[in-house]
């Protein structure tokens, strides 16, 4: 019989599981089944949930591959209680935060700081924080004409000292608080930004953003304006614009790997068969940069992917489900042994680069199909079920067939199964699951897949929450000790330390 102690530790580390599906998966916004009204009330309960019951555990879910919405979310509700931690909480969850914010997105952190301000959070600890990251900048001045209110509502609330004279931060102080005081700049970007006013070549000198802005106020034509300031965009602006540039230094291969995958999906069927070798193998290099050292390492994979209507997503997250099933694609057949992957799309189709959101869900028989041994008569090592859950076609047909498979024919789980879910299910609070006895977790983008069948091996039951914490306890050290930040940068939005050209 369980312990108290026991029962307690196993609701905890469920609780944990279900709070670390939702922030990797939920951004408040609409999904296909659910409005964006009931995401952010769903996740607004969870937070509080966490951050009351759980406190250390939920600081220490800003170690995992959780998404940035909820990262920000995470950052404002310890800071907004701090009185309730103690003082060593306190201490760690600075470090967790500043951590976690050198990660983030810059405009992210500065729109996290405006909420920081309209919610009063002013105490000591919170204008540190807030200081340090500023100082940790690589370029304030850049800062200041790309995200100028951010970076002025933050230099207000931290009493931020910006002396006179011709220093760097005096000359981006008189630029957010006296503006057309100085003559000119002596930082290249603030200059650029002063002659844009009545100067057409000085457009093409600033950040994309920015710059867009001017090139309308100037008149000047769309081709014109992209052409000149391609030289100057992140990588991300490129590939948006690179329908009208057509500029043959995009390399495709060095987007991540679910951006690629969204950028693809968004083009006619046309193009993606007339590029398909293009394609193709920027698909499967960036499947193989995101594999790293688990490439091969994975025996034979069989993959169920869902590519059903539902997987188009929603106004705010257009076709994004089917995204992330197409990047796992990729990355699996990476992960398995080289000739030892098979994908089984819902839809039947055979043609990964020209799947679309189409018909029902029919888990349950393609399940059956993924289960059939392999060239050798051999059953797959692992089977990964890339899918909302909604299996209709008919309706729990997939949770049936694993259970029978599990408890008769596989009862020593030679074949690894779990399944990775891109949507959030806002009524169940977790992201919707096929069988009680199948490993489920939130997934948001294909790249964390690895690091994400890892957790859901503790949703299977067959650890204990000592496991669980333990490795927790693992990523907070690992995440605190890290300092390379690539994957943040790979996260895309921008490469704040660029100064015109794309790394």
């Amino acid at each position: 019989m369980r312990t108290p102690e026991n029962s307690a530790d196993l609701v905890a580390a469920e609780d944990v599981l279900l709070f670390a599906n939702a922030a990797i998966t939920a951004t408040g916004q609409r999904e296909f089944r659910s409005g964006a009204l009931d995401q952010r009330l769903s996740l607004d309960f969870l937070h509080a949930y966490m951050r009351v019951n759980y406190r250390r555990l939920y600081a220490a879910s800003l170690a995992l591959d959780i998404n940035d919405h909820n990262a920000a979310r995470i950052v404002l509700g310890l800071l907004e209680t701090a009185g309730e931690a103690s003082a060593e909480e306190r201490r760690t969850e600075g470090r967790l935060i500043a951590a976690r914010l050198a990660r983030l997105p810059p405009q992210r952190v500065y729109r996290l700081f405006g909420e920081v301000r309209r919610a009063g959070i002013n105490n000591r600890r919170t204008r540190a924080i807030m200081r340090d990251w500023l100082a940790a900048r690589p370029d304030l001045g850049h800062d200041a004409v790309k995200y100028r209110s951010g970076v002025k509502t933050a230099a207000r609330h931290v009493h931020l000292r910006c002396p006179q004279g011709a220093e760097p931060l005096a000359e981006v102080g008189a630029f957010l608080f006296r503006p057309g005081k100085l003559p000119r700049y002596e930082h290249p970007l603030l200059d650029a930004w002063r002659r844009a006013h009545y100067e057409q070549g000085a457009v093409a000198e600033l950040p994309f953003t920015v710059a867009e802005g001017f090139a309308a106020r100037h008149g000047m034509k769309r081709e014109t304006f992209l052409k000149r300031a391609a030289p100057r965009m992140t990588r991300l602006e490129r590939l948006r614009t690179h329908a009208v540039t057509q500029r043959p230094d995009v390399d495709l291969a060095a987007m991540p790997l679910t951006r690629l995958a969204l950028y693809v999906l968004a083009l006619p069927f046309e193009q993606r068969a007339t590029r398909r070798a293009e394609l193709t193998g920027a698909l499967r290099t960036a499947a193989r940069r995101a594999a790293g050292k688990h490439a091969g390492s994975w025996g034979r994979v069989h993959a169920v992917l869902d590519d059903s209507f539902s997987s188009s997503g929603s106004g705010q997250k257009r076709r994004r489900p089917l995204a992330v099933a197409l990047a796992c694609h990729h990355l699996l057949e990476v992960l398995a042994e080289p000739g030892a992957y098979r994908g089984l799309w819902t839809s039947g189709r055979g043609d990964a680069l020209l799947v679309r959101p189409w018909g029902p869900t029919p888990l349950g028989m393609r399940v059956l199909d993924a289960l059939e041994p392999g060239p050798g008569g051999a059953a797959p090592d692992r089977l990964v079920i890339v899918s909302d859950g909604w299996d209709n076609a008919p309706a729990g047909l997939a949770g049936e067939v694993l259970r029978v498979w599990r408890a008769r024919l596989d009862p020593g789980r030679r074949t690894a199964v779990v399944h990775v879910n891109p949507v959030y299910d806002a009524d169940g609070f977790d992201v919707r699951r096929l069988a009680a006895g199948v490993p489920t977790a939130g997934i948001r983008d294909a790249e964390d897949l690895p690091a994400l069948v890892e957790i859901a091996r503790f949703a299977e039951g067959r650890t204990g929450s000592a496991e669980l914490h333990a490795y927790l306890d693992r990523r907070v050290a690992l995440f605190l000790g890290e300092k390379d930040t690539e994957k943040e940068t790979e996260k895309e939005t921008e490469n704040e330390t660029e100064k015109g050209t794309m790394s």
